[in-house]
């Protein structure tokens, strides 16, 4: 480990563009997107920071509600939210993150089965090994192929381990899955109940 030669904080001297190998950037702020475009809506290019502008003209003016800090959208500043693919809404509970609201009901109606009797050792999110890591002829490792479950748990019925799996229609299509539900009952001898 090398010994730092200055001490911390460094002070450079004004007018310095090199330190060593480091190039020394200017303290002027660089214009943004938002100030660019308040300059083309305005005609001025703003002599200070965004944020004051951001509450006012510089000469006492609120600027109007679209050009507010608050209205970043109109301005293109932020990415708007991805849609998900298949329309499904995340949700959580208790700590307990859940890829839909659908899969979240059905949490609770196991809860409840479990409470009466009806099922034990109930489960969420268990993974299934499908194909095991393998070493290819190059020397490179080939990852496992899992399944991950949305809930396991047994029957007190019969005493059968039961596997499922909450599916809207256009999800219960999907390529990946429907060749990971077959390798299942292939390999685990499991048929997965879709909900």
């Amino acid at each position: 480990m090398t010994r730092r030669a200055t001490s911390w904080p460094m002070v450079v001297p004004a007018g310095t563009k090199m330190v060593g190998t480091a190039r020394v950037r200017d303290d002027a702020p660089s214009t943004g997107y938002a100030q660019k475009k308040l300059a083309e809506k305005f005609g001025v290019q703003p002599a200070h920071g965004f944020d004051e502008i951001a509450d006012g003209d510089g000469a006492g003016h609120a600027l109007t509600p679209a050009y507010r800090r608050d209205a970043a959208p109109t301005l293109g500043m932020s990415k708007p939210r991805r849609a998900l693919k298949y329309g499904n809404r995340k949700c959580e509970h208790e700590g307990i993150k859940f890829d839909s609201e659908k899969e979240r009901s059905h949490w609770f109606h196991l809860i409840q089965l479990q409470a009466a009797g009806k099922i034990r050792d109930l489960q969420l999110q268990v993974a299934f090994e499908l194909t095991p890591r393998k070493r290819r002829d190059d020397g490179t490792w080939e990852r496992a192929s899992k399944y991950v479950a949305d809930f396991v748990y047994v029957d007190a019925e019969t005493g059968r381990r039961v596997v499922e799996d909450v599916k809207s229609i256009a999800t219960r299509k999907n390529r990946t899955y429907v060749q990971k539900r077959k390798q299942m009952l292939a390999v685990h001898d499991i048929t997965i109940k879709e909900i």
